[in-house]
């Protein structure tokens, strides 16, 4: 049976460079969930065109528009690139260009051109939930994404706050407060 060995990340998407290389749908769909994941993300977008939506949704975050075709010097000072375009060989140009320079690059819809595939994100309050297929169907990413919304109840937030909170006044080493939390929290996972 075939396995997920992907690594799960949670990046500080505000301390980042990212490049979008593309303005078409694609582009504003990785841009749009990158967004809502990390309001204060800082993007730059190279492409000649831009879709209407792509430019408003660039006034409302941190993003950069600049309109031209991809170049190599648009990967200075860039720490993640997603190429959108629907050229192939310029998405594999700046998958090349990347691996030149060791940064991590996604090629949508294109598997072997990526160190990382954008999945599904359920977020509430400080919870967030990070849902991969191995990049062999974003259908299912997405329905998983659908049901894990629906069944953590919106006040979970609550209960991570008071975690922390019980967590600070707990006593001992840290294999000791990693006991007492365990036992705390047991209840919460019994059936």
């Amino acid at each position: 049976m075939e396995r997920n060995n992907l690594y799960p990340i949670f990046l500080k998407a505000k301390n980042l460079n990212f490049l979008i290389i593309g303005g078409g749908f694609v582009a504003e769909e990785k841009l749009t969930f990158l967004l809502k994941s990390s309001p204060h993300a800082k993007v730059t977008m190279v492409s000649p065109m831009f879709r209407e939506g792509t430019i408003a949704l660039a006034k409302k975050g941190c993003v950069t528009l600049v309109k031209d075709s991809y170049q190599k010097k648009y990967l200075q000072g860039r720490h993640i690139v997603i190429a959108t375009t629907d050229i192939q060989e310029i998405n594999i140009q700046v998958w090349k260009d990347c691996r030149a320079e060791a940064k991590l690059v996604n090629v949508a819809d294109n598997p072997p051109y990526c160190d990382f595939y954008m999945g599904g994100i359920v977020t509430k309050g400080n919870v967030k939930i990070a849902i991969s297929t191995n990049g062999k169907s974003p259908t299912t990413a997405k329905r998983l994404r659908q049901f894990f919304e629906d069944v953590i109840p919106d006040n979970i937030d609550d209960l991570v706050k008071n975690l922390n909170e019980y967590r600070k006044t707990i006593k001992g080493n840290f294999e000791e407060k990693v006991e007492k939390l365990n036992e705390f929290t047991k209840s919460l996972v019994e059936k």
